[in-house]
């Protein structure tokens, strides 16, 4: 008969229950083979949980604050809740195929006035328009977030030297494009002063 070798070794994990804690986290067993190498048997192994942290995105998307298709953020506030369609051009769409819930958008004014005024979160998925015949056209649902303190104008945006490669500055037809962080950061704080 073999000599066989057997330990466990206990994981102290500050996430896991007293109930798991109390059983061993590796248990192995060390079989001697014929060209004296070992085998490794693994048994109860039980991964650690995993807690996803889901990263927020910052987006800025354009809308004509009045007019025929005109809806502004003041409309926002007073309905809480809209759908974000109209869009058609392929770089705003893949963009917007790249939101998720709980990302943040900055809502700006287009026409005379060209400005961010307020946040909006989004609320869904992207899912293709009801209203178009094409599915390659989406929307995504979004609720009011917050005004912000004083509107940020794009002259005030295009004086900042480290926007200068930013898509609001470079592609000014651009509708809907993300938003770096650090950018982000520095329009609150445009807009609280």
């Amino acid at each position: 008969m073999r000599n066989v070798t057997c330990c466990s070794i206990r994981a102290s994990n500050p996430h896991l229950n007293s109930d798991w804690e109390s059983k061993p986290s590796l248990e192995f067993v060390i079989y001697p083979d014929t060209i004296s190498c070992h085998s490794l048997i693994l048994k109860d192994i039980k991964p650690a949980p995993f807690q996803y942290i889901q990263l927020k995105n910052y987006w800025l998307a354009k809308q004509e604050p009045s007019g025929t298709r005109g809806y502004s953020f003041e409309e926002l506030k007073k309905d809480k809740t809209t759908v974000w369609d109209g869009v058609h051009n392929n770089l705003a769409l893949k963009h917007m195929k790249n939101m998720k819930p709980r990302d943040l958008i900055l809502y700006y004014h287009t026409g005379d006035e060209r400005q961010a005024v307020g946040i909006m979160e989004v609320t869904s998925k992207p899912y293709p328009n009801p209203e178009e015949d094409n599915e390659r056209y989406v929307v995504v649902d979004v609720k009011y977030k917050k005004s912000l303190k004083r509107p940020v104008t794009l002259d005030e945006l295009k004086k900042v030297p480290k926007f200068q490669d930013w898509e609001l500055i470079r592609i000014s037809r651009l509708s809907v494009m993300p938003v770096p962080e650090d950018i982000w950061d520095d329009i609150i704080k445009m807009s609280q002063n």
